[in-house]
């Protein structure tokens, strides 16, 4: 968890010009309209048996337990405030392995799904594009929003990545191993493009996984630090461009270099920045 404050502490010296707001911690009745209240219940009592907390990756403590409802409330909050600007980033998020009843892949509760739907039942969208670039698919939004009308989840990720029984999202789409900067790049940026076109979301929560990066304990990918760069800039000037509200959260990352992947997710908050500079708030669309 050291990467979070490594991250915080990367974005004060690298983007000193953002806003910082704090977040509150998700309340449950929030987080059981996504999930199953059972499933919630023996998370946050310390409960579940061991079978589920292996499957999460993480051992149960006090501690995980209140960092998980105040990320989760940090990316409820960045809905709010990319509703309001126009344009908010988390230092968190992205927990897209989880299930409906269940943990998996270090992702105990889905913030992605809990978000769209938050935003969706407080009538501030009615059209949520999930747009998942970590480097390994969302198995765990693509189940949970399956039947959501309200909803689009786009994975762009790996082929031949976790997790190894995928599930449908409305759009998937796999990257060969070894791939660089132009052709993911490319790819990205028209998968997207054809996604707004066709679909007309009126709010994004984009993953901004840095798990592609060439460096990567667990990707397959080759994609430099410029990459990302080009990527998560292309990505949110495309959809701010259009004058839909964006939310970013930082997806995946894994180096035992904790300074060096804290760099990597920062990435996507210096992209925002710069479209912030050049595009501004909804008032100067």
């Amino acid at each position: 968890m050291a990467k979070f404050q490594l991250l915080k502490d990367w974005v004060d010296l690298h983007v000193p010009e953002t806003r910082c707001f704090s977040p509150s911690p998700c309340p449950l009745e929030i987080l059981t309209a996504t999930h199953h209240p059972a499933y919630v219940e023996g998370f946050q009592t310390g409960t579940l048996d061991q079978k589920a907390i292996r499957e999460i990756g993480l051992p149960w403590s006090e501690g995980l337990r209140d960092r998980t409802l105040l990320a989760l409330g940090g990316s409820i909050q960045t809905c709010e405030l990319a509703r309001e600007f126009g344009l908010a980033s988390h230092l968190a998020g992205g927990t897209h392995h989880a299930h409906y009843d269940r943990g998996s892949g270090f992702c105990i509760y889905n913030d992605l799904a809990v978000s769209a739907r938050y935003l969706v039942s407080q009538g501030l969208a009615s059209r949520v594009l999930i747009f998942d670039c970590d480097v390994h698919q969302g198995d765990g939004t693509a189940a949970i929003l399956a039947n959501d009308a309200h909803t689009f989840t786009c994975s762009i990720h790996a082929e031949k990545n976790f997790p190894v029984r995928k599930v449908d999202s409305d759009l998937d789409v796999n990257c060969p191993d070894g791939m660089t900067d132009d052709a993911y790049v490319s790819l990205v940026l028209e998968t997207l493009d054809s996604v707004i076109a066709s679909w007309h979301p009126d709010f994004v929560i984009y993953d901004a996984g840095s798990d592609v990066h060439v460096d990567d304990a667990l990707g397959r990918l080759s994609v430099t630090t410029e990459g990302l760069y080009a990527r998560d800039y292309g990505v949110i000037s495309r959809i701010r461009g259009l004058g839909i509200p964006c939310a970013t959260v930082i997806g995946g990352g894994y180096d035992k270099d904790r300074a060096r992947v804290a760099a990597r997710h920062g990435v996507v908050v210096r992209a925002a920045q710069a479209v912030f500079a050049q595009v501004g708030s909804p008032n100067s669309l």
